[in-house]
């Protein structure tokens, strides 16, 4: 008898908790509300300053500018995060394309080779299609690397021996 009675107490205060968090008295962003002038969305008092995300803002707006060290430090990081989806080539031939998974759009269709470098830094930092956000993974200054060294991938198929300078030219008909 006193089993049973345990079993029920315990089965009653079990039914209790509920962690259904949706479930609440709340306003939603855009409803109306009673207090705050009938928007639950206020404006924060003037002169407040920022704490959070200044940092993200700078990486976003700074982009670095061009160099060897930073196409370098793209091939590395493109090497660990993007070659097993988009291939060494940018092809969108890795090998999770042969382990069943979509394959990804190759960066050299006309739409990607005409998109601004903030729109692949856009797509590293907040994931585009399949490809969930590597924001979390990859430091912002590594993602202009990346972009840098997708723009450097872009331009191999389509560049010319007009667009090389003249002295790295004498250079490359010089090798075999």
């Amino acid at each position: 008898m006193i089993r049973l009675a345990l079993i029920v107490v315990l089965a009653l205060l079990l039914a209790a908790c509920d962690q259904n968090m949706d479930v609440q008295p709340k306003y939603s962003e855009y409803s109306r509300a009673p207090l705050f002038r009938g928007s639950v969305l206020r404006l924060p008092p003037a002169n407040t300053v920022a704490r959070d995300d200044l940092e993200w803002e700078r990486a976003v707006t700074t982009k670095p500018a061009l160099s060897a060290e930073l196409l370098g430090r793209g091939q590395q990081r493109f090497a660990i995060f993007c070659l097993p989806c988009h291939g060494a080539g940018g092809d969108g031939d890795g090998i999770i394309v042969h382990r069943g998974m979509p394959r990804p759009t190759s960066y050299h269709v006309d739409r990607l080779v005409t998109a601004d470098d903030q729109h692949f830094f856009d797509a590293i930092t907040n994931g585009y299609g399949a490809m969930y956000s590597y924001a979390a993974r990859i430091l912002p200054q590594d993602r202009w690397a990346i972009v840098a060294y997708i723009r450097a991938l872009q331009l191999s198929r389509r560049a010319s021996i007009e667009d090389v300078p003249p002295d790295e030219r004498a250079k490359l008909r010089v090798q075999p």
